[in-house]
Parts: C-alpha cells; sequence; structure tokens
C-alpha cells in the first residue's frame, strides 16, 4: 500500500510532480470522498455541489485538474456524495478505485460520515493507493491531534483510520506556538515522531512502510532544543 499524506489538491505543482507521476497513472480510477464539509456550509444538496459539483464547483475543477495532468480521464474520477450516494453505491466507488482521496475540511466529521455509511472496513480493505490534503492526510492515521485553530479550539486526540502508526502529522505548519507546543505534547504523551508539513509546500509519501519527505517537511522527535 501506498499513502501519500498532502497539504492541497494542488498535486500537480513542479515540487510534487516528478515524485507523484511515479504513482498515479493515466489507467487509474480515482474515488474522492467528499465527506469533510463543515456542516455550517453543506446542509442540502445544493450546499454540496457548491463545493463538489461538476458545474462549477469550487473545488471541483482543481482537484480533478490535479489528476488530469497525470493523464486521468475525468470520466475516471468519481465523487462519493453524501447527498445522493447510497452504502451499496459509496462501497463500489471504493471498491472500484486504484486511488482513494480523502479530501480537506474537518477529519472528525468525515470519519463520523464515513463510519455512518459504513465503509471502514472497505477502505481498510484497499491496498492500492491512498491519498489526501489536510485533513484527508491526518485521517490517514490511527490516531491524530490537531492543534488549536477557528475550527477547533482545544487541542484533542482523535481516532483515524487504521493505515499509519508509526508518526504523527502536524499540516499546515507555520512555526506558531500553538503548533510547536502541540507538537512537543505528542512527543511527551505518546513518544512518537511527529512530521510538519510546511503550509502548502511540504508532503510525506509511505511506500510499503518507506517514508519519502517531498518539499519542505520537519521533523520532531524530542531531540531539539526548545
Amino acid at each position: 500500500m501506498v499513502n501519500i499524506l498532502l497539504e492541497g489538491y494542488d498535486i500537480q505543482a513542479p515540487w510534487l510532480y516528478d515524485e507523484l507521476k511515479n504513482y498515479i497513472k493515466p489507467t487509474h480510477k480515482i474515488s474522492v470522498v467528499a465527506f469533510s464539509f463543515r456542516d455550517s456550509r453543506v446542509k442540502s444538496l445544493l450546499d454540496w455541489n457548491v463545493l463538489y459539483g461538476e458545474d462549477n464547483g469550487r473545488f471541483y475543477a482543481g482537484i480533478v485538474g490535479g489528476f488530469t495532468a497525470y493523464g486521468v480521464s475525468k470520466d475516471n474520477i468519481s465523487f462519493i456524495n453524501y447527498f445522493t450516494d447510497t452504502k451499496e453505491s459509496a462501497r463500489q466507488k471504493i471498491e472500484n478505485a486504484d486511488i482513494i482521496y480523502f479530501l480537506g475540511g474537518l477529519p472528525d466529521r468525515m470519519m463520523e460520515r464515513i463510519k455512518e455509511f459504513d465503509l471502514v472496513d472497505v477502505l481498510l480493505k484497499h491496498n492500492g493507493i491512498i491519498m489526501g490534503y489536510s485533513a484527508g492526510a491526518v485521517i490517514q492515521l490511527s490516531e491524530y491531534h490537531l492543534s488549536p485553530d477557528e475550527d477547533y479550539p482545544e487541542f484533542k486526540y482523535y481516532k483515524g483510520l487504521t493505515y499509519l502508526n508509526d508518526f504523527y502529522l502536524e499540516v499546515h505548519y507555520e512555526g506558531t506556538e500553538a503548533q510547536k507546543a502541540s507538537i512537543q505534547k505528542v512527543i511527551s504523551e505518546r513518544g512518537k515522531t511527529v512530521y510538519a508539513t510546511t503550509l502548502m509546500s511540504g508532503a510525506i509519501i509511505v511506500d510499503e512502510g518507506d517514508i519519502k519527505l517531498l518539499g519542505d517537511v520537519k521533523m520532531f522527535d524530542g531531540t531539539q532544543k526548545k
């Protein structure tokens, strides 16, 4: 299995392209798990389409364009729609996919919706490529933390999908005091390395256990001076 942890959906960026082209192939089928939206923003199918719909969805062109840059046909990219998919149709999209792609947003709500659709087992059976950015990156960890921000006012640990268990991840790293404090807390309480992907310029690939750091990624393991 290959896990790709990203900062954003600009996967065709020059600093990523040469590496990701080794993984993303023109024949691949992509299943986009669009479950990470905020409840305050998306209350209906109409709201969902404003973000992810093919006709002028705010994020649609960027998400799909990232894959078409690798030669993937738009027809090979399917979105799992919280409002129109059933448990069975969502499962089929995942089973038919070579790449599962988790979007950014709220990782805890994404996890809750995945459980609501009974998709945990089929997701964990996938033996191809797992990709995700921001929330879609941290959810790939067995346990992840979130530093305080506008969505999450307090530091807290959350349960994710059990793909990766050897490290923790700080996304959108800017070296703020809150982020530094969170990283040190994780190291102290969990005793594992924390990788921090710098805002929009870092990524991690875990290829059969081999960890590759792309762009600007900082590693914290407790040996750094505070």
